[in-house]
């Protein structure tokens, strides 16, 4: 099935250059990406968030804060790999500009259902819920209507960083019994719909 997909979609999966390399790309270019062998692309890696971000819920529905924790920060970190991986090697496609970012909202949207909802207000989670539906049907919209897939830009990466250290703090307060964590999170899931609104009004994904 996935191989009849990428015989329709070639287009999807060439190969474009970079227009640039971030500061931390050529960090993590010099040290993480290096133990990646260049049949590792992009693209295998976002599959792999995707593949293990049922675990990171089963944990959590399991009470499993401890393995929810471990298995939410290496699933989040994908996130950054892929993105670098993309930049450094010259690999970015439009099916990881395009999956890319509905796999962190496939992430970030479950978790939210699953803690944010018991932990928080019920409207801050429906805010964050509804900021996610947003971004996905922007780019549902945008792929249709233009036949365009528009990359992130930098304050939808800042608010991805800001939702994943926010659902950190949720996990630590939730793991260790900590009310203090909870207000961070707080604090961090604001700054997380403020960036995210600035990101849909000036890009729309």
């Amino acid at each position: 099935m996935f191989q009849e997909f990428v015989k329709k979609n070639k287009t999807m999966f060439v190969f474009l250059p970079a227009d640039r390399v971030f500061l931390h790309d050529k960090v993590l270019a010099r040290s993480i990406l290096r133990i990646f062998p260049t049949s590792i692309t992009p693209n295998k890696v976002t599959a792999i968030r995707i593949l293990l971000t049922p675990f990171v819920f089963y944990f959590l529905l399991s009470d499993f804060y401890t393995l929810g924790i471990v298995f939410f920060l290496i699933t989040a970190s994908t996130d950054m790999i892929d993105g670098s991986l993309a930049r450094t090697r010259n690999q970015i496609t439009k099916f990881g500009m395009l999956f890319d970012p509905l796999a962190d909202k496939f992430l970030i949207g479950g978790v939210v259902l699953l803690i944010v909802f018991g932990n928080f207000h019920f409207l801050f989670g429906i805010l964050i819920l509804v900021l996610e539906v947003l971004f996905i049907v922007a780019a549902c919209v945008a792929k249709a209507r233009f036949n365009t897939v528009r990359a992130a830009n930098i304050w939808g990466k800042i608010k991805m960083i800001s939702q994943v250290f926010a659902v950190f703090f949720t996990l630590l307060a939730l793991g260790l019994d900590v009310p203090f964590f909870l207000i961070i999170a707080t604090w961090l899931f604001g700054f997380a719909i403020a960036f995210a609104v600035v990101s849909l009004f000036f890009h729309g994904a």
